[in-house]
């Protein structure tokens, strides 16, 4: 969804092929791939099933079972964390110090259209957009820009240590309540209708493009404004720590290699505790507030050592000669992830709604929707190369550029 600018000295101008980071590039890629992982279920089925998996119509047993547990375990919050955290990467490479006035400026202007398309998007194509979140929310970290590392990591880690648990003790609290207490505050948080919300938004998704549209803004009027108001902070955090790690060279590959191998043992140990926790969810059923309190701990506090052991992995075979090369197409779909973010989006509700699409909506179970996540990450990964031999960047990398600078911007210079 973003994209690298370089440091510019007398004039604004769009980075040069030579200026990027490899590894950003990589990072952004797999970030865009693992959102897709995640964000599948959202596009086939009903939101109330992405929010509580045990609504789903097809049940949560065997393989159905299995495919939620590894989007869970691998995926769910650790590649939208290091997209967050890329984004911030992108806020202080485009922005500058903030003494820059002119970068100052462009950067507004890039985060104020991409508000823009963030709106058209959630609106007219899939009411899951992140755009609007990032946008408002780079308004916020960009202030930030200019502080140390050490300010950066100090704010950022405290601000995500103690959002996560504020997020959690409540509900662990909970579980000593009385019975009668737990269910009140249970029903309080649980969307009312359950299984008949699932089947009226399936049976709206069915009926046409006008009736798709007017679930798809339903939706959206849920979820968007409460992700604006719970997840900004968790978000800015992120991106400032997104600053801090590239100020130190950690995204670039410039620090020891002992740190990235600690990282990835770390990560390696939030998996286990990450799966552990989703198998417990499996096995009681997804038993509210347990699910939310007790089995919610690893994704509150695992999420961002394991987004930063994967990060680890790959600058270090980004290092290696004889496995980078095999990076290059993943660091092509990173290089136009703003491109590949709204062609998921495209495609998928293609696919899905009725009226524009197939109108195959609710008839995918989960293992059938990663048939439908792997088709597009072999797509993109197969025309991201071939469409940058030919052009500098995107072509949504392209408007969103030609946007904020104000003047034409030839898409081969």
């Amino acid at each position: 969804m973003t994209d690298t600018t370089a440091p510019m000295t007398e004039a604004l101008r769009p980075v040069a092929k030579d200026d990027r980071h490899l590894s950003l590039d990589v990072l952004r890629g797999l970030g865009v791939m693992g959102i897709l992982a995640v964000n599948a279920v959202a596009f086939g089925l009903p939101m109330p099933v992405y929010m509580s998996p045990e609504l789903s119509p097809f049940g949560m047993a065997a393989s159905e079972g299995l495919a939620w547990w590894v989007v869970q375990t691998f995926f769910h919050y650790k590649f939208v964390t290091l997209f967050s955290i890329l984004f911030g990467v992108s806020i202080l490479l485009v922005g500058g110090e903030r003494s820059d006035k002119a970068r100052g400026a462009l950067l507004r202007r890039r985060l104020g259209w991409l508000l823009v398309i963030g709106l058209l998007h959630g609106l007219l194509i899939w009411y899951g957009d992140i755009l609007l979140l990032y946008a408002c929310t780079g308004f916020l970290a960009l202030l930030a820009r200019s502080w140390t590392p050490k300010r950066l990591f100090t704010v950022s880690l405290t601000v995500l240590l103690l959002g996560s648990a504020l997020a959690v003790a409540p509900l662990i609290l909970l579980e000593s309540a009385p019975a009668d207490i737990q269910k009140t505050v249970m029903a309080q948080m649980t969307q009312p209708g359950g299984a008949a919300n699932v089947t009226s938004a399936t049976a709206a998704m069915r009926a046409g493009l006008p009736s798709a549209m007017a679930e798809n803004f339903k939706a959206w009027m849920v979820l968007q404004p409460a992700s604006l108001i719970v997840f900004v902070w968790r978000t800015a955090a992120l991106m400032l720590l997104g600053m801090a790690l590239f100020k130190t060279g950690f995204l670039t590959g410039k620090a020891k290699t002992s740190v990235y191998l600690l990282l990835i043992a770390l990560g390696g140990a939030g998996l286990a505790w990450t799966g552990w926790e989703n198998g417990m969810k499996l096995a009681t059923d997804f038993a509210k507030p347990q699910a939310l309190g007790r089995y919610n701990m690893a994704y509150e506090f695992a999420s961002l050592p394991i987004t930063l052991g994967y990060a680890s992995l790959a600058i270090l075979l980004i290092r290696s000669r004889a496995i980078a090369g095999l990076l290059n197409p993943v660091a092509r779909l990173g290089q136009m992830a703003f491109t590949n973010y709204l062609t998921q989006s495209i495609l998928m509700t293609t696919l899905f709604w009725s009226g524009r699409g197939l109108g195959l909506f609710g008839e995918f179970n989960r293992v059938e929707l990663w048939g439908c996540v792997i088709a597009i990450w072999a797509l993109q990964l197969i025309w991201s190369p071939l469409w940058l031999s030919r052009f500098a960047m995107g072509p949504m990398e392209w408007v969103w550029r030609r946007l904020a600078y104000g003047k034409g911007l030839a898409r081969g210079a």
